[in-house]
């Protein structure tokens, strides 16, 4: 007698099972049909299980090499203990903290995740499918993949000699009546920057019921008579900031926002009220009381700019003027730039290019701790002189 075919009779199995499932599935949403499989940025430890080459040196993710403040982590080391009990959802201590710091209510301040959290909150309170919004070209990928995901339509206009062209913008936003304009200030990827002055003539001159939204992740480190003064209660402003940079708590996700009233009431209707832990709350608390280490990241991150530029010069390269933590070194051509990135990384240093242009022949490098600076400029000049 003849055997059956166990592996053909498995096989059958499965495909009918696969069949049902395609047929029983249930549909995406419109949005998310649309969307191609894509996500903001491939994190470093995947670009290692991929390459199979280990990180020596991260200086791609502008993240705080120089860690987080000492009572930062005593704090969190503290809180951890509790982490079986929910985050306080208010993030009462800290709110009355940043209220105290910058001198205004709590009632105009939110709490995220993290400021992509805070982005796509923003983005969700204002934003219809179908809804007009004026960005960068070659920005922050991460605001535009929040804007995607809630429908609506992007606009961007191209950087002006490596800064945001704030006209261009604003005639973006006009023509489109855009409900969002976004602005990071300082700026990521180019680490430049707009005073005062130039910030308060785009307000002035934004479209009747646009947002202005300032991604201000990088405000630590701007010339502090360049910044915008504060004003929460102007219904048209957003300014989220985080705790990821000058703080050192990348990882701990924990950003903030200034807004209006209403605005924060906006939120309270559909933010994730429990999405801050403890531990974060903790440590972003004990940051902002530690204003010693706070100057010496400061110091310690103008030296390092100081000294990339320096190297930059040997080379016979240049560098941007930047308000950031990071550093872009301008390598002449796209080519070069990416040569320049993936030889970096076959040797373990991890540093970004820019994917739009003419930002792609930029090669953006965080500043890393002094020992850290040393080894990347040597591995820099065996591999600049080999770039074609």
């Amino acid at each position: 007698m003849k055997r059956p075919n166990m592996s053909s009779n498995k096989l059958s199995h499965h495909t009918e099972r696969q069949k049902e499932s395609q047929i029983n599935h249930p549909s995406f949403s419109s949005i998310v049909k649309a969307l191609p499989a894509t996500v903001p940025f491939v994190p470093p430890e995947e670009m290692e299980r991929q390459t199979g080459h280990s990180i020596r040196l991260r200086l791609g993710a502008n993240e705080s090499n120089f860690g987080m403040s000492p009572k930062a982590r005593q704090a969190m080391e503290k809180a951890v203990g509790k982490s079986y009990l929910y985050g306080d959802a208010t993030s009462y201590d800290l709110k009355g903290e940043l209220a105290t710091l910058h001198g205004i209510r709590t009632d105009q301040i939110v709490i995220g995740s993290g400021l992509d959290d805070l982005l796509g909150l923003i983005v969700r309170t204002f934003l219809n499918p179908g809804d007009a919004v004026t960005t960068s070209l070659g920005g922050y990928p991460t605001f535009n993949f929040h804007v995607q995901g809630y429908g609506g339509v992007l606009h961007t206009v191209p950087y002006q000699d490596f800064r945001n062209d704030l006209q261009g913008l604003l005639q973006k936003a006009h023509d489109t009546h855009s409900r969002i304009l976004y602005l990071a200030n300082p700026d990521n990827p180019t680490g430049s920057w707009w005073g005062a002055e130039a910030i308060g003539e785009l307000r002035r001159s934004l479209p009747k019921g646009c947002l202005l939204l300032l991604d201000e992740a990088y405000i630590d480190f701007a010339p502090l008579d360049t910044i915008w003064p504060l004003d929460p209660s102007d219904p048209q402003v957003i300014r989220a900031r985080t705790f990821s940079k000058s703080h050192g708590m990348a990882g701990a996700r924990i950003g903030y926002a200034f807004a209006n009233q209403e605005t924060i009431q906006a939120f309270d209707k559909i933010r994730n009220h429990f999405g801050v832990n403890r531990a974060a709350q903790a440590g972003a608390l004990a940051s902002l009381q530690d204003t010693a280490f706070q100057r010496m990241i400061m110091k310690e991150v103008a030296k390092g700019k100081e000294e990339y530029a320096t190297l930059a010069a040997e080379l016979g390269i240049s560098t941007l003027p930047s308000a950031t933590n990071f550093v872009a070194f301008d390598m002449g051509t796209p080519k070069r730039a990416k040569l320049a990135m993936d030889t970096l990384w076959k040797q373990g240093v991890f540093t970004r290019v820019p994917g739009a242009p003419p930002l792609n022949r930029l090669l953006r490098v965080s500043v890393g701790t002094p020992v850290e600076r040393s080894e990347f400029a040597r591995i820099l000049q065996e591999v600049v002189p080999t770039l074609s």
